[in-house]
């Protein structure tokens, strides 16, 4: 039966999210159960995408982008996948009617990964972002927003760059094995291999800015949402502030992480300033 296969899709989507990423789990918890379901089947689907060019070196990643491609355009013109992750996928994009365009936009940016290493404008380096993090930002956007269109226009914005805040804390976070492994620099205009204080600060400012911009549009977030967003935008502003305090070399020669005792503090930090209605 296919609500049966449904159920099964949903169970491997909330368990790429949990295998992947605890913290955004975490964060994806404190969102109303309403909406809970929708998010893990995005951040299966764009999981998924981003570790067939990032993690499988020993196949043919160009070869299997494409076939993944071409499922997801079947998934997407049929209403169904044998692959549960597009399978769930599909749903949530038909549910809330996320446009192809955002979709395209993603997979365009996942696809330069394939053989793209060096980003050397701020105008390649925008529609990276653009295409890998904004895009999926405006789809949890779409799930947030339950179809109301006036409220999207208003948290488009702010969505887009939250998105690439957590991008771009990416970038820094996972300097090393993107240069060193992936021989991949994505920071125009800056040399990773020397990488200084007034480098890495004109990237965290940068940041910070989307940081602010981003959390103008928290605030509005129907309830159902604001908690878990929140909660995100906590965690990733202290890995930032890790960042910002960690000499660049340390930065280059290994990956930052937030411990999980402190973690549980900002979790706890969270749930307070919710409550008190501090956001």
């Amino acid at each position: 039966m296919k609500p049966i296969f449904d159920h099964v899709s949903h169970d491997c989507s909330r368990a790429v999210t949990r295998a992947y990423s605890t913290s955004f789990a975490t964060a994806v918890r404190m969102l109303a159960r309403s909406i809970r379901q929708d998010i893990y089947n995005i951040y299966g689907f764009v999981r998924l995408a981003d570790e067939i060019v990032d993690s499988f070196h020993d196949y043919d990643k160009a070869v299997l982008f494409e076939r993944f491609e071409d499922d997801l355009a079947q998934s997407l013109r049929d209403r169904i996948s044998l692959n549960p992750i597009l399978n769930a996928f599909q749903e949530t994009v038909h549910r809330y009617k996320i446009p192809q365009k955002m979709i395209d936009a993603f997979m365009k940016s996942m696809r330069q990964d394939l053989h793209k290493s060096v980003y050397r404008t701020q105008e390649e380096y925008r529609d990276y972002i653009y295409g890998s993090a904004d895009v999926v930002g405006l789809m949890c956007l779409k799930v947030f927003v339950k179809g109301d269109d006036a409220m999207f226009e208003r948290l488009r914005d702010a969505a887009m760059h939250l998105g690439s805040a957590f991008q771009k804390v990416n970038f820094l976070r996972d300097l090393k094995s993107d240069y060193e492994v992936l021989s991949r620099s994505y920071f125009p205009e800056i040399d990773l291999n020397c990488l200084d204080e007034d480098a890495k600060h004109r990237i965290i400012d940068e940041i910070e800015a989307d940081f602010a911009r981003g959390y103008e549009g928290i605030v509005h977030l129907p309830m159902e949402a604001k908690f878990g967003v929140y909660t995100a935008y906590i965690y990733y502003r202290s890995l930032l502030s890790k960042l910002k305090n960690t000499p660049p070399l340390e930065i280059r020669n290994r990956r930052i992480r937030v411990p999980d005792y402190e973690k549980y503090g900002l979790f706890a930090k969270c749930y307070f300033n919710y409550k008190l209605k501090f956001i």
